[in-house]
């Protein structure tokens, strides 16, 4: 029975009833008779802390680069909206009468609140309560799926699967309407990359008796983050679900494993002094696939995607690795791998070595691959993603000249967020599909 962990914090009945509790305490305070002057002065308030919000967005954002993202507008206008109210209650605080004071005060917090819900509405980042605490992604993958999938993997020691398309549906009956997730703890026996638990989504066809080798896509958050923001910022069982409803019950088994060791981290993708990033993923991961779940084991039906520094990884390491993975998809990544600014980006990762650096950017690696065969990729952003767009056109265009079969589409209303990676991920997600042996739809 859903309970208050579950509530929606992005839309719905929350969001509503904050913002209307937040008017209500500021019209509250406001509306009464008052002078000329009195009038202006509050205007003063409002406008002055609408501008002084739009002036920390610039700062932090564009000024300081803060955030590594360019705020989008909508951002930029819960914030101003924020600092307005927040002035206008200050500017009520002073003026008299008790209850309008009280009505002042209470709208603050209220406003504050408000605020913070729309901007986290805007980049998709937490969808319920529980999502603070990862409590909705923490749960591990149950033990008899996992003996299951291991009894079926194509690594084990009997295994009659049969591939995608020598696979006839599965009896209805016999079949969960929905997929499962289940955090996973996949070793860096050879890397020794300090990673955290990842996760795994099966999807309903993964839950019969004997089911089929499936298609593999290996999924990266961005950074800061983790990989339960796949599973709850990017809605990925919802996403998956309904596409394997509509394909009878086919979907590609998507492992989520830890790119970077901890939040704030960030090994670019790279063996490195800040860690064996890259051979963890191509080595670890892949073999930790191969012996514990029924997937198909031959490069084309791999894929590895990602957002943002994800991105960046997904489109470094299927470059490089052709052998390993058939098809990309890279939303919003990075024109290259990046630590701090660039001197501190190649100290950090690259030992000084500055042509070990220009190395590691896509377009570098693709340069060095070309001409590929039988690799396909899917590039995406969002309409409003000023400051990673550009770079995705740039990266899109060398894959493009290195012989990729090259998607490239834009998210309509959407910026640097998770918003873009839900659309790319229901409507973008063709091309990959149709590579990994699935309908393109």
């Amino acid at each position: 029975m859903p309970g208050w962990g579950d509530v929606d914090i992005a839309s719905g009945w929350l969001p509503v009833t904050v913002d209307a509790l937040a008017i209500a305490a500021l019209l509250l305070a406001v509306v009464r008779r008052t002078s000329r002057r009195g009038a202006l002065v509050l205007a003063a308030c409002a406008v002055g802390g609408a501008a002084a919000g739009l002036l920390v967005c610039w700062i932090t954002s564009d000024l300081l680069d803060v955030f590594e993202v360019s705020l989008s507008p909508v951002s930029r206008t819960w914030v101003a909206s924020t600092f307005a109210a927040v002035a206008l209650a200050i500017g009520m605080l002073m003026r008299h009468g008790v209850w309008r004071r009280v009505a002042a005060a209470a709208s603050v917090p209220l406003a504050i609140l408000a605020g913070a819900i729309g901007v986290n509405a805007d980049f998709g980042q937490y969808t319920t309560i529980d999502s603070f605490w990862d409590a909705a992604a923490a749960r591990p993958l149950p033990a008899s799926i996992a003996a299951a999938q291991r009894a079926d993997a194509p690594g084990s020691v009997v295994s009659d699967a049969a591939p995608v398309p020598l696979w006839s549906r599965p009896v209805a009956a016999g079949m969960p309407r929905h997929g499962v997730v289940g955090r996973v703890d996949i070793p860096a026996t050879t890397s020794h990359f300090p990673a955290r638990a990842g996760y795994v989504y099966l999807p309903p066809a993964a839950l019969v008796p004997h089911p089929p080798r499936l298609p593999v896509l290996v999924m990266l958050s961005g950074q800061p983050g983790g990989p339960d923001d796949v599973i709850r910022a990017g809605r990925l069982a919802a996403i998956m679900n309904a596409r394997a409803a509509a394909h009878h019950g086919l979907a590609p088994v998507v492992v989520v494993p830890d790119q970077l060791g901890a939040p704030q981290d960030n090994p670019m993708c790279v063996d490195s002094p800040l860690g064996d990033s890259a051979r963890y993923l191509t080595v670890d991961v892949p073999r930790w696939i191969r012996t514990h779940l029924a997937v198909e084991p031959s490069r084309a039906a791999w894929a590895i995607g990602g957002f943002s520094q994800g991105g960046t990884c997904s489109i470094q390491l299927g470059a490089a690795h052709p052998e390993l993975f058939g098809a990309v998809f890279d939303v919003s990544g990075q024109v290259a791998p990046r630590n701090g600014d660039l001197q501190q980006t190649i100290a950090r990762g690259f030992d000084g070595d500055a042509a070990r650096y220009r190395a590691a950017a896509p377009a570098a690696i693709l340069a060095a691959h070309a001409p590929y065969r039988g690799l396909t990729a899917v590039f995406g952003s969002g309409q409003f993603d000023t400051r990673y767009g550009p770079g995705i056109d740039v990266v899109a265009a060398a894959a493009r000249a290195a012989g990729v079969a090259t998607t490239r589409d834009i998210a309509p209303g959407t910026a640097h967020d998770w918003h873009t990676v839900q659309w790319m991920m229901t409507h973008a997600f063709g091309p990959i599909a149709a590579h990994l042996g699935l309908a393109r739809s």
